[in-house]
């Protein structure tokens, strides 16, 4: 454990760890922007990915330039399963909720994600997924897994 750097309100120790944190808590510029569309059968898919610190932010989005639903999904050491938070509308059994959770699995990453993709449109959110994997493996951000 760090030594102690002050007191609390409470009396307790701050120790520097805790400080360090709080002072990396600030806004990041995008280390790279990425963007990219694609034709399909439903209309064109656009994407954009910001490469942040150790994060990525995604946006999905078919025929319209709004943000959609908000995901978070991050790994954890606890849970096999990425830990996954609603951010802006949505639920967690929606689209963009499924594909934020296996971006942050297969990339090790992670994951903010913007999804607007029409509901009920299966074929499409299987597109938009297996173009983004594509594309994030063509620009290094999936890692293969060793045995």
């Amino acid at each position: 454990m760090d030594e102690p750097i002050g007191t609390g309100e409470d009396g307790a120790c701050v120790h520097s760890q805790l400080a360090s944190f709080s002072s990396s808590c600030t806004l990041q510029q995008p280390k790279k922007l990425h963007t990219f569309s694609r034709e399909v059968q439903e209309g064109v898919l656009h994407f954009q990915i910001f490469k942040l610190d150790n994060q990525l932010y995604i946006w999905i989005g078919c025929n319209s330039g709004k943000l959609g639903q908000l995901y978070a999904s991050m790994p954890t050491p606890f849970e096999r399963i990425p830990s996954l938070a609603t951010l802006i509308g949505g639920t967690s059994d929606s689209v963009g909720a499924s594909i934020a959770r296996r971006l942050a699995l297969k990339t090790g990453w992670s994951v903010v994600l913007a999804c607007n993709l029409p509901k009920n449109s299966p074929n499409l959110e299987a597109q938009a997924e297996m173009e983004l994997l594509s594309e994030l493996r063509t620009q290094g951000y999936v890692y293969k897994r060793t045995a």
